[in-house]
């Protein structure tokens, strides 16, 4: 190891150590020991160019141990990013561009949001698999404009997460040879040893998973660092993982190898011991030699050639494949490249009951012929959640260029998957299962949303409908949970038009995830659905009074049920409102002068309707009105018995709304 390498590792180290002190809180442990693999993959490895932090073929690079981002704050200023030493300084605090955890879209050069472990290295399998996709698809002889690997520095906390095992599967049964893991085994958690809980051998598992296993026995050894990643780089066929042996905090003779050191400062006079021990300055806070500084800028101008490189293959690409080369420009364009909302082909259905799953499918198969970069399928439900594209070949280890996945039963590592294709860039993923196990998904899903990833949530299997298989399969809370989610919107369309509605709101929607809500039973095509879901609430039967008596509201399969009641109520001499409300968010982001137009306050009475928790529901029935939900859990039974055991009839929507009316 040179001297400015050392420099520049030690920068690493000390400028981290210095951000966790000044914040009073933070984890210096991991930046400390993993600084030499860091620095090794950005300096010597790792094609990037800090002048455009967002070039498509960029080798990807994810803390999945998003605990020790002062290390990736610290490798962001070192190598040139947007980001400076008073950001560093800022660390941790209000408003600052170095928050606690990385946070996409937040900090430049971040490339997803970590922090809940597991969730990096599974995201990191959804851009590995990207990257196959769009090289499958663009990628000619001599212009290979898709060439870049995804990089990831995960700890022993991130491989202890179901999540991690899910995805590791998966990456190794596709074969995924630019998926290269740099493990940094300090064998060290928050509670102490790794032993307490994690004795098994981390790279016997990962062989199992058929990856490739990779050693160094000395995290400081930079040369055996880069060696390792060399050679991991030559195959093709497999990820790769290379266990890096470290000690936690390493540079701090007080506090390295131990525990505290992993999420609590090194305190002032610990700070100044390490910096003794390194031969660092001992003057100047968060300082970097100048020596350094001037090497960074060797590294970065190394980065711009890359790019100019690229570049000028790519000109040269838009010469021999003009036609390849609008259409990558297409992919990469966010914006829906299709007119669906005028197309009246997109909003016709066969008028026959049909269960929105299968609404769902129709509408999905239609998309595909017209949206290319659709990707996407299911935790091993495809048949029955009507995901599969049906003139699309599958993603597989033989054939990266087919764009249905079967991502085996792994409902959490799905969702981060997609979360890491969408932020990727260039494809529109989606994923399935049945609405009860987005329960396993939901730590992805909030990333999602944080993230404000387009990725689509197809969730089938909606309520009780579920029928036989009984309550551990009927979603009962499981909207209001979704709903919940901030910056997620939730959809639960009542046919097939409202599921056309759903899709188109949901493919433009590109600052929001977005969760279909669909039935396995079957509904009917109703009157006067269509474009106008698309504003999430509005009124499908109107009163024939300017106020009416009551607004009926309901979701999904229980809208059939209350524009049924109206009519009954007619007949009492009850005039009724009728509202479809699909959405609650999007219902809510219309104007105020729109949601008093369909739901007037004036309007005292009102009765929601769904076959869900009631929670949620008391601010559009206010304490006047009232419900016809379920709050307790289902049963094992045919779904038409169900609904009436359990009151979601026409009947008793009839007799509630008397009650509200205090008839």
């Amino acid at each position: 190891m040179n001297k400015v390498d050392l420099l520049a590792i030690n920068s690493i180290r000390i400028l981290s150590a210095e951000a966790v002190e000044k914040a009073k809180s933070g984890h210096p442990g991991m930046p400390m020991g993993a600084a030499p693999m860091a620095y090794t993959l950005w300096a010597k490895s790792m094609k990037h160019n800090p002048a455009d932090p967002k070039w498509v073929d960029r080798d990807r690079f994810i803390l999945s141990a998003g605990h020790a981002s002062a290390l990736i704050y610290s490798l962001l200023h070192l190598f040139g990013y947007d980001l400076s030493m008073d950001d560093l300084k800022n660390f941790r605090q209000w408003n600052s561009k170095t928050p606690g955890h990385p946070e996409y879209g937040h900090t430049e050069g971040v490339e997803v949001t970590t922090g809940p472990l597991g969730q990096g290295i599974s995201s990191a399998v959804g851009m590995a698999m990207a990257e196959a996709h769009l090289a499958a698809k663009f990628n000619k002889p001599g212009h290979e404009i898709v060439n870049h690997y995804t990089y990831v520095l995960s700890g022993d906390g991130c491989l202890m997460e179901g999540i991690a095992g899910e995805a590791a599967s998966l990456a190794g049964t596709l074969k995924l040879g630019k998926l290269i893991v740099l493990y940094d085994s300090n064998r060290i958690t928050i509670e102490g040893s790794t032993d307490l809980a994690f004795t098994e051998d981390v790279g016997k598992r990962f062989e199992a998973y058929n990856w490739q296993v990779l050693k160094v026995e000395d995290g400081n050894d930079i040369d055996a660092i880069q060696a390792a990643i060399e050679e991991a780089k030559k195959e093709a066929d497999k990820p790769t993982l290379i266990e890096i042996r470290t000690e936690i905090g390493y540079g701090s003779p007080a506090k390295q190898g131990k525990a505290s050191v992993h999420g609590e400062p090194l305190g002032a006079e610990n700070l100044l011991e390490a910096k003794k021990f390194l031969g660092y300055n001992t003057e100047e806070e968060f300082y970097v030699p100048q020596e350094v500084r001037e090497h960074m800028k060797s590294i970065m101008e190394k980065g711009k050639k890359a790019q100019e490189e690229w570049n000028a293959l790519w000109e040269s690409y838009k010469k021999n494949y003009p036609e390849l080369a609008e259409e990558w420009e297409a992919w990469n364009n966010p914006e829906l490249q299709v007119d669906l909302l005028n197309d009246e082909s997109y909003w016709t259905f066969d008028e026959k009951p049909t269960a929105t799953r299968s609404s769902s499918g129709e509408v999905l198969n239609r998309l595909a012929k017209v949206i290319p970069n659709l990707i996407g399928g299911s935790a091993d439900l495809g048949p029955s959640n009507k995901s599969v594209m049906k003139d699309r070949a599958v993603f597989s280890a033989d054939d990266y260029s087919g764009s249905n996945i079967h991502f085996g039963i792994r409902e959490h590592a799905m969702a981060a998957i997609a979360n890491g294709m969408s932020v990727h860039g260039g494809l529109k993923p989606y994923v399935a299962t049945f609405l009860v196990f987005s329960d396993y998904m939901k730590g992805a899903m909030r990333l999602s949303a944080l993230m404000k990833q387009p990725v689509l949530y197809i969730l089938t299997h909606d309520s009780i409908g579920v029928g036989e298989d009984g309550p551990t399969h009927q979603p009962i809370e499981h909207l209001a949970s979704l709903r919940s989610i901030p910056n997620f919107t939730v959809i639960r369309p009542a046919d097939s038009r409202e599921t056309a509605a759903a899709y188109l709101a949901a493919l433009t929607r590109l600052d929001s995830p977005t969760a279909l809500i669909l039935t396995r039973q079957n509904l009917p095509l109703l009157d006067g659905t269509g474009p106008d879901a698309l504003k999430g609430a509005y009124i499908l039967s109107d009163s024939e009074k300017e106020t009416p008596d009551i607004i009926l509201m309901a979701t999904g399969s229980e809208v059939q049920l209350v524009v049924e009641a109206k009519k009954i109520l007619k007949e009492k001499g009850i005039d009724a409102r009728v509202v479809s409300m699909p959405s609650w968010k999007i219902f809510e982001e219309q104007s105020d002068e729109y949601k008093e137009s369909v739901l007037p306050k004036s309007v005292k009475a009102r009765l929601g309707v769904e076959a869900a928790s009631s929670f949620g529901w008391h601010k559009y029935v206010g304490l006047d009105g009232d419900t016809v939900s379920r709050d307790d859990f289902g049963a094992s039974a045919p779904a038409d018995i169900l609904f009436k055991e359990f009151g979601f009839t026409v009947e008793n929507v009839v007799e509630k709304a008397l009650k509200v009316l205090g008839k």
